[in-house]
């Protein structure tokens, strides 16, 4: 960069600054030791931001199966390093969006968060690993357009008003400037001292050839990003062939994949837009946009076209036989709910959450009746059955958030995350009581009813056990005392001694 601009960068007094907040997470990214709880206690700090993690984590870009309710959850589903990349992209673009010019600062945040989207698709659909910094580095490179919006308020302004798309800008700024908003970028990257990798991209995303695959995906979406900031139907054709081109050239990309990331696009745009707080598109606008996308593929060729959308069928496929594969890891095959490994895991990451927000957290061991006699005298084919058929049931009348495992033999424990003691006991008397009602085997066609004895214990306000382990232990006491009292109960457990 010039001498010179940086020399006005560094004495200008309103250039945008990162919030309190932002300035902690950038801390807690460079520290190797941080843990999730820590990165918790921060944005917990900030109901906006968390009330936006809460909504990503319910976002299509992290479809779960069951809705995400807390920010614990949330947390819990991104992991620590996507939890701190997005709240990083959060509180810097709400942090970031003051100061005068409103209009101008708007369409360029509109176009940061439009390719935001668009990078971490790309990094998607080309196999890299760090989706969530593609997703910042995609949103925080126009930052060096923001820096010389507040360093020449009427003059850059213009100037971006009188560009017809972004490259004729980068010319503009450079015969001005002697350099562009990349690397003003760049220069404010270091002064926020931003990772080293998201310096780089930013610093190559007006580039014409890139370094490495992350920092083109942040380049290519750019192009990707002008395509929803063009209003002409000539000029949106023209800028998706464009972005076509870049991405083929930079990422290898062929057009089958460039359309499906377009219309990923269009599904997801909106959410996105919603979360950053910044206009999406009409839904005509929308529509004209996948249509001129189509027109696009039709011309090329459709042999091409079939094989790339085979290729890309047989990658989805290995993809969902790699998570059914890793899910069945995590399952007891018999019943399917979660078997022992995959519980001490959660149970670790409840207990540590509970305890550390002073948040109740209830546990129930649950061990069926008589169970032997079961296997004695029918089988252990019936004995499945009943197994199966239990903890179907106990999934049935549990919430979506409560998590149901098979401890071992015919035991089972239920976690209820945010649930004290007196509302879990009435859970789990209201479950043996509906349980007992349903046949949960047919011998002989005659209907087969079982039993529970259950044990609970809760880490909450009055007792706070130290460890899980001594969590389990009340629990499992508990049990015993239900099962030496005559079975077919609910008893609670507390700390000992």
């Amino acid at each position: 960069m010039h001498p010179e601009l940086e020399a006005h960068l560094s004495h200008c007094r309103n250039l945008p600054s990162p919030p309190g907040v932002a300035l902690r997470i950038i801390e807690l990214a460079q520290n190797p030791d941080v843990v999730m709880s820590t990165a918790a206690d921060t944005i917990g700090l900030d109901p906006a931001l968390s009330a936006r993690m809460l909504r990503i984590a319910n976002s299509p870009l992290y479809a779960s199966r069951r809705r995400v309710e807390n920010l614990s959850q949330a947390l819990t589903l991104l992991g620590l390093n996507a939890t701190l990349t997005l709240a990083l992209g959060f509180s810097l673009s709400q942090g970031t969006r003051s100061g005068q010019q409103p209009a101008a600062q708007e369409r360029i945040w509109r176009r940061s968060v439009i390719a935001a989207l668009a990078s971490r698709l790309l990094g998607q659909y080309t196999g890299q690993r760090k989706l969530e910094e593609l997703m910042l580095a995609g949103l925080l490179q126009d930052i060096g357009m923001l820096a010389l919006l507040q360093l020449y308020p009427d003059d850059y302004a213009a100037l971006t008003e009188l560009a017809s798309d972004n490259t004729s800008l980068v010319l503009a700024e450079r015969a001005w400037l002697g350099c562009d908003h990349a690397a003003a970028g760049n220069w404010m990257a270091r002064q926020w001292n931003l990772p080293v990798l998201l310096q780089e991209a930013i610093g190559e995303s007006e580039s014409s050839a890139s370094t490495t695959p992350f920092n083109a995906c942040v380049a290519v979406s750019g192009y990707v990003a002008d395509i929803w900031l063009t209003h002409q139907p000539e000029s949106t054709q023209l800028a998706h062939g464009v972005a076509a081109e870049q991405a083929a050239t930079r990422l290898g990309m062929d057009y089958a994949d460039f359309l499906a990331l377009t219309e990923q696009m269009v599904k997801t745009l909106p959410e996105v837009c919603a979360m950053f707080d910044v206009p999406a598109s009409s839904p005509a606008r929308i529509e004209a946009l996948l249509e001129q996308a189509r027109e696009l593929l039709v011309v090329r060729n459709l042999r091409e076209i079939q094989d790339a959308a085979r290729a890309r069928k047989d990658a989805d496929e290995s993809e969902s036989r790699a998570r059914r594969l890793a899910e069945e890891v995590r399952r007891d095959p018999l019943t399917g709910v979660y078997n022992r490994g995959q519980l001490e895991t959660v149970l670790e990451r409840e207990f540590d959450t509970a305890t550390r927000h002073g948040w109740p957290l209830s546990i129930a061991f649950i061990d069926l009746d008589d169970f032997k006699q079961v296997n004695d005298r029918w089988g252990h084919l019936v004995g499945d059955e009943v197994l199966r058929n239990f903890a179907k049931t106990l999934v049935k009348h549990v919430r979506g958030s409560d998590i149901v495992a098979r401890y071992g033999g015919e035991e089972f424990l239920v976690v209820l995350p945010g649930i004290a003691e007196d509302a879990a006991a009435h859970v789990v008397r209201r479950i043996l009581s509906e349980v007992s009602q349903v046949a949960m085997a047919q011998v002989d066609g005659v209907p087969l009813h079982i039993t529970f004895s259950a044990g609970l214990a809760t880490q909450g306000a009055l007792d706070q056990f130290q460890d899980v382990d001594s969590l389990l232990r009340a629990a499992d006491d508990a049990l015993y005392g239900a099962k030496r009292d005559g079975r077919n109960r609910v008893a609670v457990g507390a700390i000992s001694g």
